[in-house]
């Protein structure tokens, strides 16, 4: 349930709504554009982000028309942190992603997702895909194509030591990250995010226990890459940035493999991982241009 919307107070860039979600015993902090009767499109952010990641995107998507609503999901919201990493295992996060539309009343709704919300995103539309009129994920493959390109190309293997790092024994990566003024939590931005949404994250990241509540999405697996994801039937978009350091080309050119509905991959020259921050006058069109190809679908 919405426990509370207020507006953004004056002077603020962009008018969000910012809402308070209850999900169980949970409450997650989001943001809103558009008109409260529109067509759900919900956003998930990634790690290290917050709703706010979605900044640049919200205000289209509310403009033209769509009830666009980004969420705080477990772990970032300070009154949704459980403790244990079992709680942050993927069929909680898609648990939450169709709460958070439940509580905005929509039966089926629009996804939108980046980065491990990515990894939600297809897990969910692979066990509720009567739940979405269309998907589109940015920067993440699908978890199977990234599974096997992990597995058969060294590359990627390689590209993914940095998971390997977050899944040691709690608080080595947490005090690594934090040391020196979060200075290789600030690092993993690569200069391609905003200076201020960088200092907010780090800021809100710092909160005691909120790095732990973080990083036990990727503690929550059994291995690096075991989240389970089926066949994707809902009609899909899929942006990955040619200069991702995390996410490499095998993986992204085969998550077609994965998706038996509609699809368009586009791969974006010259863009990085942080494709909501960095490219925002890239992928608002072409995320508007895939809703509006299956709204009232």
């Amino acid at each position: 349930m919405i426990t509370d919307a207020t507006s953004t107070p004056a002077g603020e860039l962009h008018p969000f709504e910012r809402l308070k979600i209850t999900v169980g015993p949970h409450t997650h902090d989001a943001l809103a554009c558009g008109p409260a009767d529109g067509e759900l499109v919900l956003l998930l952010h990634g790690w290290p982000e917050f709703a706010d990641s979605w900044s640049a995107v919200l205000p289209a998507l509310g403009a033209a028309g769509y009830r666009a609503v980004a969420v705080d999901q477990r772990g970032y919201a300070p009154g949704a942190r459980p403790p244990r990493i079992a709680d942050y295992a993927v069929p909680e996060l898609v648990a939450d992603a169709l709460a958070f539309a439940d509580a905005q009343g929509a039966d089926r709704f629009h996804l939108v997702s980046h980065d491990w919300g990515g990894i939600v995103a297809w897990a969910l539309a692979g066990a509720h895909p009567e739940r979405l009129k269309s998907l589109t994920v940015l920067a993440t493959p699908h978890p199977e194509a990234l599974n096997r390109a992990a597995a058969g190309d060294p590359e990627q293997h390689h590209r993914l030591d940095y998971v390997r790092f977050f899944r040691r024994e709690t608080g080595i990566a947490e005090a690594a990250l934090l040391a020196d003024d979060a200075a290789r939590l600030r690092a993993v931005y690569g200069g391609k995010v905003p200076a201020e949404l960088v200092d907010g994250n780090v800021r809100r990241l710092a909160e005691p226990g909120a790095l732990t509540a973080t990083l036990n999405w990727y503690r929550a697996p059994e291995s690096v890459i075991s989240v389970p994801a089926g066949r994707i039937a809902v009609p899909t978009l899929f942006l990955w940035g040619s200069e991702d350091v995390a996410l490499g080309r095998t993986a992204a050119e085969a998550t077609g493999e994965w998706v038996d509905g509609p699809y368009r991959f586009e791969a974006l020259d010259g863009a990085s991982h942080w494709l909501p921050e960095e490219v925002p006058d890239l992928v608002t069109p072409r995320i508007l241009d895939h809703l509006g190809a299956h709204r009232q679908g």
